[in-house]
């Protein structure tokens, strides 16, 4: 794959308001999907909702969100971006508006329902705007380390703006706070963002959509309620996706594109990353309340200081990229995510242990934003523009998924220990295994043709502004 050196690229203040709106509407919705996470004890108080029912504020929001965020992103193409991208920041309005005010369990959860269905619409198709509104290249690199930072960076803020909302106002804040930002979303977009081209002839493919999205909602519920009659049924549902989409004259996700070594290869590491970084985050979260006895507020600042080195990550993944190739970058920023996370497996009962978890973190979370940039490049590079809504669509459906699954998955590794410190050393001992294998994997399913043993096939690449052929190649 040839790389090219690049000088750093240039906005022109245009292109800088459309950045403002996508990627703000990006973070807003990052930082919904962590934002309430620290108050569940007090919103469930407020509505009169159970500790037991207390984590499906979590999962009520997850399930839409990452069972039709594919749907979603494929309708984008059909139908428009834009139109559903309004659609989305107009249906949070209202289920944050309908949350706020919440005063039963039922409002509460209907709003995290719609929520959720507001960022599966949104979410895609900001990013299918992103990448056919910045030509592919260092532009489009830069942008999508823009948003990596940004949605890193969400989920850090998510938790301590939550805090502190709570602390100072109320739980209903976190809710409120949506409004005026996507408010100035919805006045600035028109102005700013045209509608996508729309194909000539429109034939959605319902019965691919029912299946796809029936066996992505069973296969998340089992895996957040151990179900295995649902995690049956899930699988029968995405197995009969599969025949659908080989026999559909017009199917919902053209067999081909799933097959394409990027698309394949940089879902996969999409999900690895975002699983294990996540349950990360949560053993840790385990380790420096229960066995080191710190408060909320404290770990929340532990893991915010780190959380810096996101933002640092996403503004030079990019250059990264550009210099080195998406393989190259992928693959080491995953080895950064796993071995940062090894000497943690290793930790005792010291509060002196914090001088090995904030470095460790550090590091870990400049890999991982690094990892978040290179697979959404792998994802949605080589296709064409009237595509790039299924290709966001398929990244950000892996990215949901992972963050839905990721905790009762190695949650109940670390549950199969009686001692709770042993428990999250399994935890993440398994997290490091899985990251370094999926690292090999991922390497050799991304080589080019000609080290498979394949004719390898030149393909012009035109050039663009301040990029100039490089020697290096992957």
């Amino acid at each position: 794959m040839t790389t090219y050196t690049t000088a750093p690229p240039r906005f022109s203040g245009r292109q800088r308001l459309i950045l403002l709106v996508l990627l703000g509407a990006g973070f807003m919705m990052s930082v919904d999907f962590s934002i309430l996470n620290v108050a569940l004890p007090e919103v469930g108080a407020g509505v009169g909702l159970g500790l037991t029912g207390l984590p499906w504020i979590t999962s009520a929001y997850a399930l839409p969100a990452a069972g039709f965020t594919l749907l979603f992103g494929r309708l984008a193409d059909l139908f428009g971006r834009r139109r559903l991208f309004l659609s989305g920041v107009v249906l949070l309005t209202g289920a944050s508006m309908l949350g706020g005010f919440a005063f039963t369990p039922e409002m509460l959860l209907t709003a995290r329902v719609l929520q959720g269905f507001a960022t599966a619409m949104a979410i895609p198709a900001a990013l299918s705007l992103l990448t056919t509104t910045f030509t592919e290249g260092a532009t489009r690199d830069r942008v999508l380390g823009l948003n990596g930072a940004l949605l890193s960076g969400g989920f850090t803020i998510g938790a301590l703006v939550g805090g502190t909302l709570v602390s100072l106002l109320s739980w209903r804040a976190a809710f409120f706070i949506n409004v005026p930002v996507a408010l100035v979303i919805l006045l600035l977009t028109p102005f700013l963002i045209g509608e996508s081209r729309l194909p000539d002839r429109v034939r959605p493919d319902l019965p691919g959509a029912v299946s796809v999205t029936g066996g992505l909602l069973a296969v998340i519920y089992a895996v957040i309620e151990k179900n295995v009659p649902s995690a049956v049924v899930g699988a029968l549902l995405l197995a009969a996706f599969w025949m659908i989409e080989l026999r559909s004259p017009a199917p919902l996700v053209p067999v081909r594109i799933l097959k394409r070594p990027t698309v394949k290869w940089g879902n996969y590491a999409g999900f690895v990353v975002f699983t294990m970084e996540t349950a990360m985050i949560f053993l840790m979260t385990l380790y420096l309340q229960k066995v080191l006895g710190f408060s909320p507020l404290t770990t929340g600042l532990i893991f915010g200081i780190p959380g810096l080195a996101s933002v640092a990550a996403g503004v030079i993944a990019g250059r990264f990229i550009g210099r080195f190739g998406s393989r190259r970058v992928l693959a080491a920023g995953l080895s950064v995510q796993g071995l940062a996370t090894l000497p943690l497996v290793f930790l005792g009962t010291d509060p002196m242990a914090l001088a090995v978890v904030v470095p460790a973190l550090f590091i870990g979370f400049f890999g991982h934003v690094t990892c978040i940039v290179a697979y959404t490049v792998t994802g949605t590079s080589g296709l064409p523009d009237e595509e790039q809504g299924l290709a966001t669509g398929l990244t950000s459906m892996t990215q949901q998924v992972a963050l839905t699954v990721g905790i009762p998955i190695l949650g109940s590794v670390a549950a199969t220990r009686s001692v709770e410190l042993d428990g999250i050393h399994l935890g993440l001992s398994v997290n490091v295994a899985v990251t370094l294998v999926s690292v090999v994997l991922i390497w050799f399913g991304l080589r080019p043709r000609g080290e498979r043993g394949e004719a390898a096939v030149t393909v012009p690449v035109p050039k663009e502004a301040g990029r100039e052929p490089a020697a290096s190649s992957d």
